[in-house]
């Protein structure tokens, strides 16, 4: 069987999101801080009319803050029944794989803070980390995300 992901950078690395929960690729919106907002959450941007939250993955994964550049773009994405930006080093490709090229993430990445990664495609010598939506926010992050659109 076949999936379609939109492949994005965070620094370095390559991950993977279906396609459906993606709504749309943006460059780089003005956002608008909201204090007491969750450390991932960079602040609510207005999207054609549209008030979003917008979250930093790079934050969010822990991983080393870089530079926005021409480069940068925000995923509109489907989380749940919400509507998030997530911003992202760059978008790459749309790309459809085999689910015959995806491994289960190894047991030293599968703990309870990672139980987004659901897998791990070996494309082109190119490793890609395939990430499930509704698992990179915590219950709690996507309830203060929810009270932000409010």
């Amino acid at each position: 069987m076949e999936k379609q992901l939109v492949i994005f950078e965070l620094g370095t690395e390559h991950f993977g999101i279906d396609i459906e929960s993606v709504e749309g690729i943006n460059k780089i919106l003005e956002i608008t801080k909201v204090p007491q907002a969750p450390a991932c959450v960079e602040g609510v941007a207005n999207l054609r009319g549209l008030v979003i939250p917008v979250i930093d993955l790079h934050k969010r994964f822990g991983m080393q803050a870089v530079p926005l550049t021409n480069e940068s773009r925000i995923v509109v994405a489907n989380l749940g029944s919400a509507k998030i930006g997530m911003i992202v080093s760059a978008v790459s490709e749309v790309l459809t794989i085999d689910d015959s090229t995806i491994e289960p993430p190894p047991s030293m990445v599968s703990n309870v803070n990672s139980t987004y990664i659901v897998g791990i495609a070996n494309i082109d010598k190119r490793l890609i980390i395939l990430l499930d939506l509704s698992k990179v926010l915590s219950f709690s992050e996507q309830f203060q995300i929810a009270e932000l659109e409010k």
